[in-house]
């Protein structure tokens, strides 16, 4: 089963561990019929893919696991809903296609709330992110220190006005090693011009998929299709 949920409110400050040990214990309290790993200690069969930074929001958030019996999408959506707290919101449920999920996912769409920020700041700040090549920033992984290219996983990036003390930066970012987050972004802009929000910024995830030639996402969750464009399994009438 493949799974869209969403990380809202309060809760974006969970981590991902802790979001993986909520869904594990949701799970059972639901009374999912879960598969699980051989071995010694076998261990329900889930796996994850682009966890949100801790204190990020998020409405597409995803999550695949495998089941002993199969089990209507509707129910697992409806009865994991319930059983998880509020803020992490299932959005939807399917049964799993070809492939891994991780094969359909490979950028993001984030829409990042500045406040104290105008707009003219921001959007003179993305011009000049968007004119440069490379801008290296670094940061703490935990293998250490480590510089890395923003630029490069940048596919497009606009400031808007919210209001005249508020801009929101609408960005679609590569997946890449190491991930390039928002604020590696909001790091960028202040290395090319300068660009310091004085208030902690807001960063919602909207989308996740593959990236299309025209800069939009596949929906992750949509059927695989054949070469005339029909989903598997479709007959031709």
């Amino acid at each position: 089963m493949r799974v869209r949920f969403a990380k809202r409110g309060r809760v974006r400050f969970l981590s991902h561990r802790d979001v993986a040990r909520t869904f594990e214990r949701a799970l059972r309290r639901a009374e999912v019929p879960m598969a699980y790993s051989a071995g010694f200690s076998p261990h329900p069969r889930i796996s994850w893919v682009g966890a949100a930074p801790t204190a990020a929001a998020s409405e597409a958030e995803y999550v695949e696991f495998a089941l002993a019996t199969a089990v209507d999408p509707g129910w697992l959506r409806a009865s994991l809903d319930a059983a998880l707290p509020g803020g992490l919101d299932v959005v939807d449920a399917v049964v799993a296609g070809g492939g891994g999920l991780a094969e359909r996912i490979d950028a993001s769409r984030w829409r990042v709330r500045l406040p104290t920020v105008a707009e003219p700041a921001l959007s003179a700040a993305v011009t000049a992110l968007l004119g440069r090549e490379e801008v290296e920033v670094e940061r703490a992984t935990k293998d250490g220190r480590r510089r890395f290219d923003v630029r490069s996983a940048v596919v497009s990036a606009v400031g808007r006005a919210e209001n005249d003390t508020c801009a929101i930066l609408e960005l679609v970012a590569r997946h890449t090693t190491p991930a390039v987050r928002p604020d590696d972004v909001l790091t960028a802009l202040d290395v090319v011009a300068g660009l310091r929000p004085s208030a902690p910024p807001e960063p919602t995830r909207l989308e996740q998929g593959r990236l299309l030639d025209d800069g939009t996402l596949a929906d992750p969750l949509a059927p695989d299709r054949n070469d005339a464009g029909r989903p598997v399994g479709c007959s031709s009438a």
